[in-house]
């Protein structure tokens, strides 16, 4: 039975992707900052008929807090083969260059960025052990510089100083990782679930969070022929599934 740890998955979209993969037969480790909303996440799953997985505390943000959650996985099994950074911030709304404080911008940069990187470093060696390693960094079509500098774009007049470029800053750190694991099993992409109706933006998407976890779960579960080093987006090109950069 394959692995998955999933990131912020105690509710919305990280959760859903969770309650898709366990249909899958996949086994989840619900990773959840708050152990006690994980834990009511990972019941209602099992009251569901969804028994195969259970709660990992982990605050992306935290070097300590992640250090201990790969010390307790590490108990539990000795190869993951799946990671999806899910756990995200928006930093509020009216992210203007102007007036956001740049602690604020740290801030959101400390989970959306910085949280995938520490995340990721500590439990590659995992991953290494896995046949068919995945990672999936979900993104945002918010973090494509292409899309933003075209007026013509429906999303050109929202604008972040903070989330946007930590999303941006992602899609790099995403480009440079598979390319240093382009001689591997690995497949590591970064997918945007598009504008979703969830509590993170007070459910003014047009989105269902099903469709959202959908798109993130196509890509943790794709085979050896699949791509990696990609930035999808239905929402951006549902033609292609293909976001520019």
């Amino acid at each position: 039975m394959k692995t998955v740890l999933i990131t912020g998955a105690n509710k919305s979209i990280g959760f859903e992707a969770t309650r898709q993969l366990l249909a899958k037969g996949y086994y989840v480790y619900l990773g959840s900052r708050d152990l006690e909303k994980g834990n009511e996440a990972v019941a209602t799953l099992k009251a569901e008929g969804l028994t195969n997985v259970e709660p990992l505390q982990i605050d992306v943000s935290n070097p300590e807090s992640i250090a201990k959650a790969r010390e307790v996985l590490g108990t539990k099994l000795t190869s993951l083969d799946v990671l999806i950074n899910n756990a995200g911030i928006l930093g509020g709304m009216n992210q203007t260059a102007l007036a956001t404080e740049t602690d604020t911008v740290r801030e959101v940069f400390a989970t959306n960025f910085f949280g995938v990187i520490d995340v990721t470093r500590a439990f590659l060696d995992l991953l290494q052990k896995s046949d068919e390693p995945r990672i999936v960094n979900v993104t945002s079509g918010l973090g494509s510089l292409t899309l933003h500098s075209d007026p013509n774009w429906k999303y050109y007049a929202v604008k972040t100083v903070a989330y946007g470029p930590s999303k941006s800053a992602l899609n790099a750190y995403t480009i440079v990782l598979a390319y240093e694991l382009k001689d591997t099993a690995f497949k590591v992409n970064a997918v945007d679930p598009g504008y979703t109706k969830t509590d993170f933006n007070h459910h003014s998407g047009p989105g269902t969070i099903e469709d959202a976890a959908a798109r993130v779960v196509k890509y943790a579960t794709i085979g050896a022929d699949g791509p990696t080093g990609g930035f999808f987006s239905d929402d951006n090109n549902p033609e292609t599934g293909v976001s520019p950069w």
